[in-house]
């Protein structure tokens, strides 16, 4: 599987941006999916996965009631809308494919595939 992140920008404190994550091959559904992101000096953190229906969705406490991840599996893409944008969600955001069936899926390790990120800089 290949990802291809987009949607990244520069925005102001409380807009929107709507990243996505564009899939390569025909077995996308049978992936879960993650969208994790790194801020310059520190680590890869976990924002939000999705189960292959779509079922089940886990978010970081930071992001919830924020963020929503969604999929079309129809179109090989999985969606990370971010709202309410703050000046500490600027980061790199990558999105991944996991076969792991342990959840929530908060933990890279757990990833198979990683896309090469888009920038979100959020100024104040």
């Amino acid at each position: 599987v290949q990802l291809q992140a987009s949607g990244g920008g520069v925005v102001q404190a409380g807009d929107s941006l709507r990243l996505s994550c564009a899939a390569s091959g025909r077995t996308f559904s049978s992936y879960r999916m993650g969208w994790f992101r790194q801020a310059p000096g520190k680590e890869r953190e976990f924002v939000a996965a999705i189960s292959w229906s779509g079922g089940s969705i886990y978010y970081a406490d930071s992001v919830k009631g924020r963020f929503t991840i969604s999929r079309d599996n129809a179109k090989n893409t999985v969606y990370l809308q971010t709202n309410s944008l703050k000046p500490e969600d600027t980061a790199v955001y990558y999105c991944a494919a996991s076969k792991s069936t342990i959840v929530p899926l908060s933990f890279p390790r757990q990833y198979d595939y990683w896309g090469q990120g888009t920038q979100v800089t959020v100024s104040s």
